[in-house]
């Protein structure tokens, strides 16, 4: 249950901390003295979008701490579920700064604020004015079935089944689009493989074709300037190796003279022969060097097959044209596994189908066996709340095709008169008749105890009378299954319940600020009889009050 509220620094609030028990709370106050801002709050705390202009003071963090008492084995699952840390006393803050960033914890963890939203989905549940709106809604009116017949498990199951029927439903498409598309390409990619088959480039070929070529183009000069290095080194009597032979010759004949002869004799020898295999080596290369015209001929037309291929592919090497083949060769293998993929995804389609349409039948049962009563019940407290001749039709039907709630239409059909047959709601339902609807509905909720925590917000709206005190005795009745906080105007309701607790504005150094306080015996019965008579308290509404607590 909801334990305590403490608000910095929000709205029109300064500091507000207020403690709840279990049961039914009753809150009241002036229209505007701020009721609807503690439920925003309390809505921030919970995950639901901050923005910056709820900040009171932009130089001040806006903080909102809620404390809730939690029963370990029902919702320990739920907090582990989201990654958030359990404690039987758990904590959720928000902390919202002038520039609008936002933090959230929950028991001093931090938190993103899905893990915030998810859990605490789970733990209130906030009846506004504007929800009686969604009672034509046909996907509220599907949330109220599945409650009744506690289908929570088995929704999800189906949820999750027909989540991944839609992801092979979309994976099988979009295949078959690419199979399609690579059908027609088949023939082109195929043509463009032969063509490299046939082609057999090599991974190196390019460069010594290109070395080669320029070997034998510039054969002439090549030749040319061996000869003269030739003649250089070993030629004629000037030639390199024959003054090297000489200044040997000339060392050798002081060499007893001068002790360096010897270091030099031997250097110039390895200089000579050094000279000489180099000599030797140009030779052989000069050999091998003629102009082949027709070897010329032959790698220009193989580099030009080269060239060809890689001005075709915008590309600059045979590395990048073996990568382009490769892939080509992939595409090819694709195409022709792709009535293998297509023949096991439309197996797998089949096999989630029949996943997801199993389970949408086990929840259709389950929906039906709850309509009766539902719709029994919803009559015997709209008779209780003085509409005797209520009728509640729940209209249903499967569609053709399956949705996120499986394959079921509902349709909620309301009649309050004997003469007027059922029709949609939105249709034939007044303003208090749908009050009464809404909370009739809501007891659903509560008796199967899917929230520790109800908020109702002027759930009362639009009756009155006797009527608003059946109905205060009903939601005080509900109150035994679960924690309710009641905000109303009526003092029929308001003399309900365990704690009374007022909502005040005060005005101080030219600022409005909201309060809230819990009410003692003696300020409740002025606040109800307030309510009763206005602001000038009468006698007689004072004893009013008093009789109204007093029948609680």
């Amino acid at each position: 249950m909801l334990k305590s509220i403490n608000i910095e620094n929000y709205a029109i609030i300064n500091s507000l901390q207020i403690d709840f028990d279990k049961g039914l709370s009753i809150v009241t106050g002036e229209t505007g003295a701020g009721k609807s801002i503690l439920l925003g709050a309390l809505s921030l705390a919970l995950g639901q979008r901050a923005e910056t202009n709820v900040i009171k003071n932009p130089e001040k963090n806006c903080v909102i701490e809620v404390s809730f008492q939690l029963d370990p084995k029902r919702f320990k699952p739920i907090f582990e579920d989201n990654d958030a840390e359990f404690d039987r006393i758990s904590i959720f803050r928000r902390i919202i700064s002038g520039n609008g960033k936002s933090r959230a914890f929950i028991n001093d963890i931090p938190v993103n604020v899905s893990q915030l939203k998810n859990i605490g989905e789970q733990l209130v549940d906030i009846h506004s004015q504007h929800q009686n709106l969604l009672l034509s809604n046909t996907t509220f009116q599907m949330e109220i079935i599945d409650t009744a017949a506690k289908n929570k498990e088995i929704l999800q199951a189906y949820q999750a089944a027909f989540t991944l029927y839609k992801d092979a439903e979309k994976q099988l498409s979009e295949l078959k689009i690419q199979a399609e598309q690579a059908k027609n390409e088949y023939d082109y990619l195929n043509f463009q493989n032969e063509q490299f088959l046939s082609v057999k480039l090599q991974a190196a070929e390019q460069e010594d074709l290109e070395n080669e070529l320029n070997r034998i183009t510039h054969a002439e000069e090549i030749k040319t300037a061996y000869a003269n290095v030739l003649s250089a080194l070993a030629g004629d009597e000037t030639s390199v190796n024959t003054m090297i032979r000489e200044s040997i010759s000339a060392m050798k004949k002081i060499e007893k003279l001068s002790k360096q002869a010897e270091n030099f004799i031997a250097r110039m020898e390895s200089c000579r022969i050094e000279l000489c295999d180099m000599a030797d080596e140009i030779d052989r290369q000069n050999e091998n060097i003629n102009f082949d015209s027709e070897r010329q001929q032959a790698i220009e037309n193989r580099l030009g097959i080269i060239y060809d291929l890689q001005q075709k592919h915008k590309v600059s090497t045979i590395a990048e044209l073996l990568s382009i083949h490769e892939n080509i060769q992939q595409k090819l293998i694709d195409i022709e596994n792709f009535d293998n993929r297509l023949e096991e995804l439309e197996k797998e389609k089949t096999k989630r189908f029949d996943i997801m349409k199993s389970t949408a039948e086990n929840l259709t049962q389950l929906r039906k066996k709850v309509i009766g009563g539902i719709e029994k019940h919803v009559v015997q407290m709209l008779q209780s709340l003085g509409i005797p001749n209520a009728v509640l039709d729940i209209n249903f039907t499967e569609n053709e095709t399956f949705s996120q709630y499986g394959k079921d239409n509902v349709t909620f059909l309301f009649s309050a008169n004997k003469e007027i047959a059922p029709q949609e709601i939105s249709k034939v339902a007044s303003g208090g008749e749908i009050s009464r609807l809404m909370l009739s509905l809501k007891s659903l909720v509560i008796e199967n105890g899917m929230f520790p925590t109800i908020i109702f917000d002027e759930i009362d709206t639009g009756i009155s009378g006797d009527v608003a005190d059946k109905t205060g005795e009903i939601i005080n009745n509900l109150a035994k299954n679960s924690q309710i906080i009641n905000i109303t105007h009526l003092p029929q309701i308001a003399s309900k319940g365990n704690n009374h607790y007022f909502v005040y504005k005060e005005e101080s150094a030219g600022t409005t600020t909201t309060n809230i306080r819990l009410l003692t015996p003696e300020e409740r019965i002025m606040e109800i009889a307030k309510m009763l008579s206005g602001s000038n308290i009468t006698k007689a509404a004072v004893d009013n009050a008093k009789e109204l607590l007093k029948k609680q």
